[in-house]
């Protein structure tokens, strides 16, 4: 039997919505890489590297996941693939799909979406043309979502003079939220700094949706409610 070609899964959920138990989008990105991995003959290193609530359209520099798996490929050269489920959990953006998808190819460094293997290792001019267009409608629906949703806000703000806006850290991070107000009690006479208060959350594992310390702006936040 043929060897199996090594390679690492990557993984981006766009909405703090969609992340976190009992939600479905990373563990369904997972499943659709393995089938396809098994089929097509790759041998994939776990875990995935995951970015969550990380927005399509930030370029993949800016993302911890993705700059945790591109240190990877730069110390194991024998691991030359990535798997992402389709082009757009790559990037949605066209710019920034088009930009990424050079700079790994600069590196020597395969890009294969499990729905359509081909979309990223042809490099004729119709593949071109055809990630370039399957690109930008990525681009136009996301957009068209936006769109919609706005347009949804402002008729609810206009017949009830309100409208839900950005849910809190006590909504979305409860934990966290409990254990700042922890810490800011913990010492006695002098209460821990806000800034103090980040870096003890993200020593347990406490951060933002981009994986950096919390700013003291928002633990400050997260104490006033």
């Amino acid at each position: 039997m043929p060897k199996a070609i090594p390679a690492v899964a990557y993984l981006r959920t766009s909405s703090a919505a969609n992340v976190g138990e009992g939600k479905d989008s990373q563990t369904r990105q997972w499943i659709a890489i393995q089938g396809f991995a098994r089929r097509a003959g790759y041998s994939i290193e776990e875990p995935a590297y995951y970015d969550a609530a990380v927005s399509g359209a930030d370029s993949i520099d800016a993302r911890p996941g993705f700059r945790m798996l591109l240190s990877h490929l730069a110390e194991h050269p024998e691991v030359r693939v990535i798997l992402v489920e389709t082009a757009s959990r790559f990037a949605r953006d066209l710019i920034v799909q088009e930009t990424g998808y050079r700079l790994l190819q600069e590196r020597g460094i395969e890009l294969v979406a499990a729905d359509s293997p081909g979309s990223f290792l042809d490099d004729s001019p119709t593949a071109q043309l055809v990630r370039q267009v399957m690109g930008a409608i990525s681009q136009f629906e996301k957009a068209t979502v936006v769109a919609k949703l706005r347009g949804a806000r402002e008729r609810k703000r206009a017949t009830s003079g309100k409208c839900e806006g950005r849910k809190s850290h006590q909504e979305l991070r409860p934990e966290a939220v409990a254990l700042a107000r922890r810490l800011r009690r913990k010492r006695a006479g002098a209460r821990l700094s806000y800034r103090e208060i980040a870096a003890e959350l993200a020593r347990q594992g406490w951060t933002n949706g981009r994986g950096n310390p919390f700013h003291a702006s928002a633990v400050r936040s997260m104490l006033s409610r």
